[in-house]
Parts: C-alpha cells; sequence; structure tokens
C-alpha cells in the first residue's frame, strides 16, 4: 500500500479522493484506472480507498500502477474533491472536510435531510442526477449511460426467464415465430431495450407519451404504438411531461391488448423527480398470457406495474413480473467504464490547467444545475 502523502492538500492543486462504494451488491467502481491515468495527465492527485476496483476485478496494484495512491477510508473522504457512486450515509458526511467537493448521485427531491447536512458540513455538493441534458454536457450524463444499460439488461433478464426464444426459426419441425416484446417508454432506456431487443430477433413494439420519439423507434425496427392522448410533451430536459389521470386511462385501456399480445413487456416510464406512474395495472396483467415476462425498469422511483415489488420477482396468474434493481450493476465492468468518464469529463470539464485545480464557476450553466449546496447553504432547490 501506498503510503498517503500528508501534505497533499496544497492550495496550488486539488487532490481527488475515490472511497469505495459501501452500499450492499454494489460492484461497481467509481473509477476505473484508465481514467486515473487520464486524470493525473491533466494535473490532478488521486487517492483512491483499498478495495475500490474489488467488484470488477481490478486490484489495487493497477491503480498504484495508474498513478494513484492508495489509502484508508478516512483519508479518502478526507480530499478536496470526492468522487462516489451512491449518496453518502451520515458517518461519510461526517468525514468530509468544509469547503471540499462531493460529486455523487444524492437523490436531492427525496433526500432533503441530506442535502441540509451537507450544506451544513461546509460541502459544495454536486448532484450527478441534476446534470443538464444539453450538447455540451452529454459526456457527463451518467443517468443517460447507466440506463443504457439498464435497457439493455432488461431485454437479457427477460430473455433469459421466458420459455420462449425471441427469433423466428424455420426448422425442418416447422416455423418458430418471433416473441413479441413490448416497450413502454422511449427513453434511453427504453431505446436500448428496443434496439436489444431487435438484435435478438424479436418483434418489438413500443410506445411512448411523446410522439416526437416516434421516427426514433421506427428507426430501430420496431412499430409505434399510436396513441391519442391529446396535448403531451417532454420538458425543456427532455423527460416526459407528467400525464393527467385522464390521460394515462386512456393510455392504459390503448396498451392493454397490446400487453395480451406480448410474451415480454418492458416498462421504463418515469418522471423526473417525482414517482413513476403505474402504467400496467391488476387487470392488464391478468389478461396477459401465463408465461409471459413483466419487466418493472422504474421500480426503484415507485414502480410502472401494480404487483410488482422492488427487489424481488413475483409470479401473478402465471405472469413473472421482476421488479429487480440496479440493473447497471449487473454489467458492473462496463457500467463502472462508463460512469467513471462520466466523472472524468466532468473533472476535466471545470479543471483549470494554468491554476491546476477544480474552477467552480457557479456561474457556468452546468454547475448552475447540478451544485446543490455552496458555502455552508443550499444553492439550489428542487
Amino acid at each position: 500500500m501506498t503510503a498517503f502523502v500528508a501534505n497533499a492538500f496544497k492550495i496550488n492543486y486539488m487532490l481527488i479522493g475515490v472511497p469505495k462504494e459501501t452500499y450492499a451488491g454494489e460492484l461497481r467502481a467509481v473509477l476505473i484506472p484508465n481514467d486515473v491515468k487520464r486524470l493525473k495527465a491533466i494535473g490532478c492527485t488521486i487517492a483512491i480507498e483499498s478495495g475500490l476496483g474489488a467488484g470488477i476485478r481490478v486490484p489495487d496494484a493497477e491503480y498504484e500502477q495508474a498513478g494513484a495512491s492508495v489509502v484508508s477510508r478516512a483519508e479518502a473522504m478526507q480530499a478536496d474533491i470526492v468522487l462516489r457512486l451512491r449518496k453518502p450515509g451520515d458517518a461519510d458526511v461526517a468525514m468530509l472536510k468544509a469547503g471540499a467537493i462531493h460529486i455523487s448521485y444524492l437523490d436531492p427531491f427525496n433526500e432533503k435531510e441530506l442535502v441540509q447536512s451537507l450544506a451544513k458540513q461546509g460541502v459544495t455538493a454536486i448532484s450527478m442526477e441534476m446534470i443538464p441534458r444539453s450538447t455540451r454536457a452529454q459526456k457527463m450524463d451518467s443517468l443517460s449511460s447507466q440506463a443504457s444499460l439498464a435497457g439493455y439488461v432488461a431485454v437479457l433478464l427477460a430473455a433469459e426467464r421466458t420459455d420462449r426464444v425471441f427469433p423466428m426459426m424455420t426448422t425442418p419441425a416447422g416455423t418458430i415465430n418471433p416473441s413479441r416484446v413490448f416497450i413502454i417508454g422511449a427513453g434511453v432506456a427504453g431505446l436500448q431495450a428496443i434496439a436489444t431487443a431487435k438484435r435478438l430477433g424479436a418483434r418489438v413494439d413500443a410506445f411512448d407519451t411523446r410522439p416526437v420519439v416516434a421516427e426514433q423507434v421506427r428507426s430501430l425496427g420496431a412499430r409505434f404504438l399510436e396513441v391519442d392522448l391529446g396535448e403531451t410533451g417532454q420538458t425543456e430536459q427532455g423527460y416526459a411531461k407528467a400525464l393527467t389521470e385522464e390521460q394515462l386511462q386512456k393510455q392504459r385501456d390503448a396498451m392493454a391488448k397490446q400487453c395480451a399480445l406480448s410474451d415480454v413487456v418492458i416498462t421504463t416510464a418515469q418522471v423526473f423527480g417525482r414517482k413513476a406512474p403505474i402504467i400496467i395495472t391488476k387487470e392488464m396483467v391478468a389478461g396477459m398470457k401465463p408465461g409471459s415476462i413483466v419487466v418493472d425498469l422504474a421500480v426503484e422511483t415507485g414502480g410502472n406495474v401494480e404487483g410488482s415489488v422492488m427487489g424481488e420477482e413475483v409470479e401473478v396468474n402465471g405472469v413473472r413480473i421482476l421488479g429487480l434493481t440496479n440493473l447497471p450493476g449487473r454489467v458492473a465492468v462496463h457500467a463502472s467504464q462508463m460512469y467513471s468518464a462520466n466523472l472524468y469529463n466532468l473533472v476535466d470539464e471545470f479543471w483549470s490547467k494554468t491554476e491546476n485545480r477544480f474552477n467552480l464557476d457557479l456561474e457556468d450553466d452546468i454547475l448552475k444545475s447540478c451544485v446543490l449546496t455552496h458555502g455552508g447553504k443550499v444553492v439550489k432547490e428542487v
């Protein structure tokens, strides 16, 4: 283990600390060795907690070879910039030094007390969920990078659990018709699910409340289910707007028939900062064929499917409902690679090469969107 450099907090540069994730079952690594090298190249000093890469089978030695110091958790948490994946617990917040920058998912819409405690600690808290969906910020948009992997994994989980094959097959014993997959929500996760299901040979139908995405759906070879909901649209960030109860009922009525025809249904509908809407009702599940699979990708934000249980697989009238969580973590190597790149791009965007430090420009459009606390105060209410 490399000794921690006690004077690493010199004012002419900033030390980046990376503690390992302690959330049960989390295998993703916040930073990978390749991005340690890239951060070193722009002038950063990196200190990682021992075992950071254990979940993706990357030993400490590889991080040291890339130029990082391997330190204790307390030392990593005392860095000038702390890079994380999951939101910090109370004990971790208490270890952060005043003036430090803490970057991770923070769930600010539901974690008001956490945001207040970070402000009280004097920490500048950057929420990865609040990175704007702009062209310039796209390279640091971890919600999109992880959602894409979740859409891919959702299809593989369904394909593994169904008792049917996805592609059409012509055999001496006869022709096997392709499985029918219905994907609800054509955001990042939904589009990746469509592409993956098509690659596996399924017949894919998709629906989204935003008519603007119909062409994207069709470009992937899927059929877009047309439902007249009246006025809908999307937010400035590109997320679907919440529907009225009347619109939701129209949507459910139109989708009930499609669900009954489908072998696999994958729901991805989420409203940013709010509880996910119920899209698939118990009645719709009851109308599906025994042996059908439903994957609820929104289960962690309340769920799109009545009867789904977070973290579990349940069977209702012969229909299996998957409410599994942390789907990106099931492909932890590439999920780590993508999240690590998102963090590198964020640091690199604001790293001053002349001053050799992170330039916390609170007037910048990106930082203005994602900095929640600074100078002992909550500077962005959500």
